[in-house]
């Protein structure tokens, strides 16, 4: 299924598709995605954020004294877990930001909340909406929240189907990079939408998909370890997901 002009429905169309979408992410990365000791939940966030994906990683008890870095159990076949060194992500786009970022990014104040349990979030997963890109505010709190993830360990994938906006020009990875202090990412403007899964290794590396509506949508990788990634079958979610979206607004969407 190719994507579809999302601009051509209001805000409550595809906040409810956006919705839809990300409980079938959920689902189908707990139905076999995901390896054993970790999964995914879809937690309703403050203010316009709506829900996010997140993945954790349970029995940590039993990990405690093991690398984190590593996968669990006896080889990565049977963890689920792809090694980056011998599979990189088939994306258009590898990039790491530099040593500099790593120096700036030390200095930045935030303030993170952790839980008290054992169950640590280990990755986010961000589709991107219309108030996200709304004003400079909004692409600024978005981009705080995805850095913040980062700095505390956490990877991210942000999925960024909506126009480009005059406050995130080059779309919510543009902005993204940006504040990261890693560098300037231009969109292509034939490509202006954008998938990108952040590893939040040292230094940081950015997976990144340049796309458009009409293309077909690819599986991305979601890391779960600085070394290790699932790929989350974005095409097959997108199509679940799509099929409840009302008639009226199909046809308006597909021209």
């Amino acid at each position: 299924m190719r994507i579809h002009n999302w601009r051509l429905a209001n805000a409550g169309i595809f906040h409810d598709f956006h919705t839809s979408w990300l409980a079938h992410i959920k689902e189908t990365l707990n139905a076999g995605v995901l390896p054993n000791g970790f999964y995914a939940l879809a937690e309703q966030q403050a203010g316009d954020y709506g829900p996010d994906v997140v993945a954790l990683k349970w029995g940590f008890d039993d990990m405690r004294n093991s690398d984190p870095h590593q996968p669990q159990g006896s080889d990565d076949c049977e963890t689920g877990l792809v090694a980056l060194a011998e599979a990189p992500p088939a994306v258009q786009l590898a990039v790491e930001a530099s040593e500099e970022t790593e120096y700036y990014l030390a200095r930045r104040r935030s303030v993170v909340i952790r839980h008290s349990s054992d169950d640590h979030v280990v990755a986010i997963i961000e589709i991107v909406s219309s108030a996200n890109k709304h004003s400079t505010d909004r692409v600024h709190d978005f981009c705080e929240k995805v850095v913040t993830a980062l700095k505390s360990g956490v990877h991210v994938m942000v999925l960024d189907l909506l126009s480009n906006t005059n406050a995130a020009p080059d779309g919510m990875h543009g902005a993204v990079w940006d504040a990261l202090l890693a560098g300037y990412y231009s969109a292509p403007t034939d490509m202006p939408l954008t998938l990108a899964s952040y590893c939040a290794h040292r230094p940081i590396k950015a997976f990144v998909e340049p796309t458009a509506v009409d293309r077909d949508l690819v599986d991305m990788p979601l890391f779960l370890t600085p070394t290790h990634y699932v790929t989350v079958p974005l095409k097959a979610t997108y199509e679940q997901a799509y099929v409840g979206v009302p008639q009226r607004w199909r046809r308006v969407i597909e021209g």
